[in-house]
């Protein structure tokens, strides 16, 4: 587990968080002004966490707001014009497999539910040609989940609420900010203080459903129909 707590924004556009054989994390800050950007080894999965500006990809246009989620195929070229200072989570996603699109804008998310009473919002997927990776918003609401795994690898940046991670039976504290590398199979569970509601971005591969996790006797996890 790699394990990130508040990095430090130095003033640079780019501040690494976590870097794992399967995912690059790092927070982008740009301020004003446009860059032509463009990755032509690895997909990146982008999220907006503050501000609005404009995403042009092959000469298409979009606004972009707080809470959208946006893929992009490697080789896909993309350039972002803020229109207010923009905070965002890029994950690059290595060596990924043939996208089935170039690129893909998500906003508000299809609603899921997972075990606990959670929920998610998911964002990027193979439905928008994002094959190797998923992108979802976990809503966490007060409470310890019961201890678990996933047999997907995983990164983690806390949106909002405070709580632990437990695992191994020690605990690291969550706040915002807070950015976090899970390898598959690591039995680790999420607990949110309260009293609102917790929410984490998870971007995970192989793709599939947040919701599918096991116990630590290898027992699916029961997710509500």
């Amino acid at each position: 587990m790699r394990y990130c707590l508040h990095p430090e924004e130095t003033g640079e556009p780019l501040v690494p968080l976590v870097r794992c054989p399967q995912f690059e994390q790092r927070l982008l800050l740009l301020a004003d002004g446009s860059e032509e950007r463009c990755d032509d080894e690895r997909d990146e999965l982008l999220y907006v966490l503050e501000g609005r500006g404009r995403l042009t990809v092959e000469a298409e246009s979009y606004e972009l707001e707080p809470g959208a989620g946006v893929f992009l195929a490697r080789g896909t070229g993309w350039r972002i014009e803020p229109a207010e200072p923009l905070r965002l989570v890029s994950v690059l996603v290595e060596e990924p497999l043939p996208a089935a699109a170039s690129h893909a804008v998500i906003a508000g998310g299809e609603r899921g539910a997972a075990t606990a009473g959670r929920e998610f919002l998911l964002l990027a997927r193979p439905a928008h040609g994002c094959v190797s990776a998923t992108q979802f918003v976990g809503l966490i609401p007060p409470g310890r989940a019961p201890d678990h795994f996933h047999r997907y690898d995983e990164v983690v940046y806390v949106l909002a609420g405070e709580g632990a991670l437990h695992v191994h039976g020690e605990s690291a504290p969550l706040v915002p900010g807070t950015a976090i590398h899970l390898p598959a199979r690591l039995v680790h569970c999420l607990e949110n203080y309260g009293p609102g509601e917790m929410r984490v971005l998870g971007v995970f591969r192989p793709a599939g459903s947040p919701a599918e996790a096991y116990y630590p006797d290898g027992t699916p996890a029961e997710v509500p129909a």
